[in-house]
């Protein structure tokens, strides 16, 4: 009670709690948002139903479902916490107008953007974070400015600009490539990959030369056979590796063939340190993307993703190879 007799208004911790469970449809995603334990979530909610004396969700044995009162108040608040988000990113750009956080994928965070921020930092005077994310950030919510990911249509309340195609085709060194001639030249080889693509062996085989048998990650069974309909390929072994840069240096290193994406293994074709001994048989996968949050098109970002887009890049390279 304040001193007048009133009741006191809810916490804003208790509001967020709230709005995030409400938004994600439960406490585990709700608390890794915001940082804390799913009980303290929890305990934020039912202190939040004991002020407005009714209860905000329905629990569920497979979760959490908001009842007439918590629909009734959510969009309100979403719309506060949004509210409150863009004016924190307001006050970082003024605070810290040279600074850049950008969110990626770890293996393009290595292979794509590490190469050219050197350039990027010497263009802008910029100060970068990159935060290296399997999991894509909410844009509306993360201090992120711009995100790297791959992807065939932007995010809610987001735009996109195109970098690069990835196509998957397979990359060996070029000490194995001599023995590779057709697809079906694989079979006996060491399949390399990322563990989270473990479809891409299989979609490229299927559509260039051989079905794919094996008993581990790649499958359990015939994925479909070759177009002389000669049976599935059975290679000798796998190797799944959770970073696809960990998997791009046994590739480099003459340990086996890697499926290529080559918005990834471009530096590496280009230097001959990789080759992709089947020429120009490909499978077009998801592009690489730069995410941009609503709004960040207008501002300061504006010329950095102009250069990002191309430009810098494209003129990076000019001065490489004018200047031998």
């Amino acid at each position: 009670m304040d001193p007048a007799g009133r009741a006191a208004p809810p916490s804003l911790n208790a509001l967020r709690a709230f709005e995030a469970a409400a938004r994600h449809g439960g406490y585990v995603a709700a608390a890794q948002e915001l940082h804390v334990t799913p009980a303290a979530i929890g305990a934020q909610v039912k202190g939040l139903e004991a002020w407005l004396g009714r209860p905000l969700f329905h629990r569920l044995p497979n979760g959490l479902s908001l009842t007439a009162e918590g629909r009734a108040v959510l969009p309100s608040l979403t719309a506060a916490f949004d509210a409150v988000n863009h004016a924190v990113r307001v006050m970082r750009a003024v605070g810290r107008p040279r600074s850049l956080t950008l969110a990626a994928l770890p293996c393009i965070a290595q292979l794509w953007l590490a190469p050219r921020l050197p350039a990027l930092q010497a263009a802008f005077d910029l100060d970068v974070a990159i935060l290296t994310r399997d999991d894509p950030p909410d844009y509306a919510r993360d201090l992120v400015d711009l995100g790297l990911y791959f992807g065939a249509a932007a995010p809610a309340g987001c735009t996109t600009v195109v970098l690069s195609r990835d196509d998957l085709f397979p990359v060996c060194a070029p000490v194995l490539a001599a023995g590779l001639r057709d697809p079906r030249d694989l079979a006996g080889m060491t399949l390399l990959h990322d563990s989270v693509w473990r479809e891409d062996w299989p979609l490229w085989l299927a559509r260039h030369g051989a079905g794919l048998l094996g008993a581990g990650l790649l499958g359990t069974g015939p994925l479909g056979a070759g177009p002389s309909g000669t049976g599935p390929l059975r290679p000798a072994r796998e190797a799944a590796f959770s970073l696809y840069g960990i998997a791009l240096d046994a590739a480099l290193a003459g340990h086996g063939v890697l499926i290529g994406h080559s918005a990834l293994v471009g530096e590496a074709l280009a230097s001959g340190r990789l080759v992709a001994p089947f020429g120009d048989r490909v499978v077009a996968g998801a592009p690489l993307r730069l995410i941009v949050p609503e709004g960040g098109e207008e501002g300061w970002l504006a010329p950095v993703i102009r250069w990002l887009g191309g430009e810098g890049v494209r003129a990076e390279r000019r001065d490489r190879v004018e200047g031998g």
